[in-house]
């Protein structure tokens, strides 16, 4: 089992930044993968960023160049820096790790970018 607890989402002006975290607890040695996924109204999650054991990182063609993950593993920790913000990028996000073919999801954070 993996216990994610996110933080960081909130209102922010098209432009603007912020920066999400996301920390986990539990069998965190199992995990391979972590990574932040989207869900605006009315449509389905999506993937936003996923860093993987060793580093490598994938993108979203919507927020590359805009976001970076990236994760503290002293800290149990990942991050999700969202600069350049628009309006598009609302929704709510959440974290995921994922256990052999388990995920496991934190409780979302609402992310709001309107002016």
């Amino acid at each position: 089992q993996v216990q994610l607890v996110e933080s960081g989402g909130g209102l922010v002006q098209p432009g603007g930044s912020l920066r999400l975290s996301c920390t986990a607890s539990g069998s965190i040695s199992r995990i391979s993968a972590m990574g932040w996924y989207r869900q605006a109204p009315g449509k389905q999650r999506e993937l936003v960023a996923r860093i993987f054991n060793g580093n490598s990182t994938n993108y979203a063609g919507s927020v590359k160049g805009r976001f970076v993950i990236s994760r503290d593993g002293a800290k149990n920790t990942q991050y999700l820096q969202m600069d350049s913000l628009k309006p598009e990028d609302t929704a709510v996000y959440y974290c995921n790790a994922r256990v052999a073919t388990l995920d496991y999801w934190g409780q979302g954070t609402q992310v709001t970018v309107s002016s």
